[in-house]
């Protein structure tokens, strides 16, 4: 037994690289629904996936079909689909609370492996020429039949990764991340599972999925590594250029105060009367000066407030030059 399932899986796993599916002709595709169309693009894009199965001692047998689903059924022309009543209506209802007795997990797995290794027949027939009619529909009701049987497996052992999850002491990970790496581990458990060794899938599938969280912690951890903080736009955001706008702003406010109270700006009498009046250059710290309009100077100057506007200019001239040549000094 062990000698015929390593020959089994070598020649398997040398012919993951040469099986090529090749799609029908756009007039057999036609005939086909969209999902027949979707399962068949799926196995031309991903062919390498289809051709590996497990192995087992019933599959070389002449009744096998018989024994797995009860009986061997012929497809009706263009049928893709078979009609199997070997499980109980239960089963088939998976993800419900359903458990699966010991009997029932082994139909499955060899109903599974068993149209997988139909299907990887199939497949490699046409990796050099199209299927004909009958076999395109038969590569797609094995197919259907492994899904099928997949999905049961996985619907009935999901609670088993939420269980899982739940109970792993990780508080650092996400529970959502944890969940999704433990789906994808059992889904290749699946896959890989030989119910002809005569252990229980969960025993099989708990330690690929304690694997699973043991990868999810090592990623988390190179990334905490990486990036000890989490990202926050504001704290990458520099305010740099705002604080230096503000420092020189306030330099600048003192230099004009000192350019003022030393008149080192050469202001006569009617200029600088302008700018403290404009300004509320006189008054306290308080600010209960407001600063003067245009035409409020120049009623107190005795002169037109587009002369007041003329004598400011001049004067915040002057002082800025001023201020420029002590900034550069």
């Amino acid at each position: 037994m062990a000698g015929t399932k390593t020959v089994t899986t070598r020649a398997v796993e040398a012919g993951r690289t040469a099986v090529r599916f090749v799609l029908p002709s756009e007039a057999d595709m036609a005939r086909l629904s969209r999902a027949d169309q979707a399962i068949l693009r799926m196995l031309h894009e991903n062919a390498a996936d289809f051709v590996g199965y497990m192995d087992h001692p019933l599959f070389t047998k002449s009744n096998i079909e018989k024994t797995l689903f009860g009986r061997k059924q012929t497809l009706a022309a263009g049928q893709t689909r078979f009609k199997d009543t070997s499980l109980p209506d239960s089963v088939k209802r998976a993800g419900d609370g359903t458990t699966l007795s010991a009997a029932h997990e082994i139909l499955l797995f060899q109903q599974f492996n068993y149209s997988r290794a139909r299907v990887a027949r199939l497949m490699a027939a046409s990796t050099n020429r199209p299927l004909s009619w009958p076999e395109l529909c038969e590569l797609l009701a094995w197919t259907e039949r492994a899904m099928a049987a997949r999905e049961i497996i996985a619907g009935v052992n999901m609670p088993l990764v939420l269980a899982m999850a739940k109970r792993t002491r990780l508080m650092s990970l996400d529970y959502n991340e944890l969940v999704s790496e433990g789906n994808f581990a059992l889904l290749r458990s699946i896959d890989k599972f030989d119910c002809a060794r005569g252990f229980k899938f969960s025993t099989y599938a708990c330690r690929a999925i304690l694997k699973s969280f043991s990868r999810v912690a090592m990623r988390a951890a190179r990334y905490r590594g990486q990036f000890p903080t989490e990202f926050d736009p504001f704290l990458e955001k520099s305010d740099y250029h705002d604080r230096k706008r503000d420092n020189t702003a306030s330099l600048c406010v003192e230099e004009i105060r000192d350019i003022l109270s030393e008149n080192r700006a050469d202001l006569n009498d009617m200029e600088q009367t302008v700018i403290r009046e404009r300004f509320a250059l006189t008054g306290g710290q308080d600010g209960a000066v407001r600063p003067k309009t245009l035409e409020q100077v120049g009623q107190l100057i005795g002169v037109t407030k587009e002369r007041v506007r003329q004598i400011q200019n001049k004067a915040l001239k002057k002082i800025r030059m001023t201020l420029e040549n002590s900034l550069a000094a």
